[in-house]
């Protein structure tokens, strides 16, 4: 069984394709702007923190207040849906470890908004539901279907599915 880091649940919820391509170790993240604006935005931001927490080479948090608060920095909000079940998997990792983490929080330092997340009773269920799926991406032999979502035009991976 593969250990399922907090990357593969994000790319769950944004492309399943993305995801195996990332779980068979194709990864294009190293050529994209996108992705490298995003990790300058996380190195700058927030840098009185102690920040790149990682856990049983699992899950890499970007930043916790007093092992309460577990906190997520994002460029923009356009996956947000992701963004949240990413939080919330590392809450529920964390739970699982006899941490009480309150909240998580996503931070959007361009955009000075910060959100909010809280692991629910059936969020629980569903992360179990959701990692059992990602086990079956992990056993296919061949990547699932494109998705032609509008995300995809500025994905690292779109000359994988579109050329």
């Amino acid at each position: 069984m593969k250990k399922i880091t907090g990357v593969m649940v994000y790319y769950y919820f944004v492309c399943k394709r993305k995801l195996w391509f990332f779980i068979n170790d194709m990864t294009m993240e190293h050529s994209s702007d996108l992705v490298n604006m995003g990790k300058i935005i996380d190195e700058t931001s927030y840098s009185r923190e102690k920040k790149n927490i990682l856990i049983d080479e699992t899950i890499n948090i970007d930043f916790l207040k007093d092992w309460k608060v577990i906190h997520e920095v994002k460029k923009s909000r356009k996956i947000e849906e992701a963004s949240k079940w990413q939080i919330k998997y590392y809450m529920w990792v964390l739970k699982h470890k006899g941490v009480a983490i309150e909240k998580g929080i996503l931070d959007y330092p361009l955009l000075r908004k910060r959100e909010n997340v809280f692991l629910e009773e059936e969020d629980e269920k569903q992360i179990e539901e959701i990692l059992e799926d990602i086990q079956r991406i992990v056993n296919l032999k061949l990547p699932p279907d494109k998705v032609n979502k509008a995300v995809c035009k500025k994905c690292a991976y779109y000359e994988l599915c579109y050329i």
